[in-house]
């Protein structure tokens, strides 16, 4: 708090104080803000997001399994369907507006990131090649990569003409 006599302005990030008395200017320490403030709607969004991600893919992964050593369609797909729709969210935030400040973090990071499984697809190689199948793990390898990669790029490109289209 600056002391009877003072004046106070703000330079960047630094609050000056200067006094009335001696001329002299000295920084004065910024008020400290909560670590958390303005950031738990961002965390509540991207955990509620996250959760419908997760359950969206725990029911892909029940409603069409992956026997023992057989190639893993379902993680295989789940990763392309989830870059694809990044893709799009990406360009349409992007390209359009902005939206609210929660979508991203909503839909991109929780919802999409949840439902995406890298680490799935990484223990399906390893579990693959571990298995002596090592032809298929690369194939996972190489497939899932390239499909995911594929398809964010390809959705992206198609919505950004889309956006370009519909705007003009």
């Amino acid at each position: 708090m600056p002391g009877a006599g003072t004046e106070e302005a703000q330079v960047g990030e630094v609050r000056i104080e200067e006094s009335a008395d001696a001329g002299i200017e000295a920084p004065v320490s910024a008020r400290r803000h909560a670590p958390w403030r303005g950031r738990l709607p961002v965390l509540a969004a991207v955990a509620a997001g996250g959760a419908l991600g997760a359950c969206a893919r725990y029911g892909a992964a029940r409603l069409w399994p992956t026997e023992a050593g057989a190639f893993p369609w379902t993680t295989l797909w789940v990763n392309v369907a989830g870059c694809a729709a990044i893709g799009v969210l990406m360009a349409v935030l992007t390209g359009l507006r902005a939206g609210h400040r929660l979508v991203r973090p909503f839909f991109g990071t929780g919802v999409l990131g949840g439902f995406t499984t890298f680490s799935t697809y990484v223990v399906d190689v390893e579990r693959l090649t571990g298995a002596g199948r090592v032809t298929t793990g690369l194939l996972d390898l190489a497939a899932t990569m390239l499909g995911a990669l594929a398809a964010v790029w390809t959705t992206a490109r198609l919505t950004r003409r889309v956006i370009a289209w519909r705007v003009s």
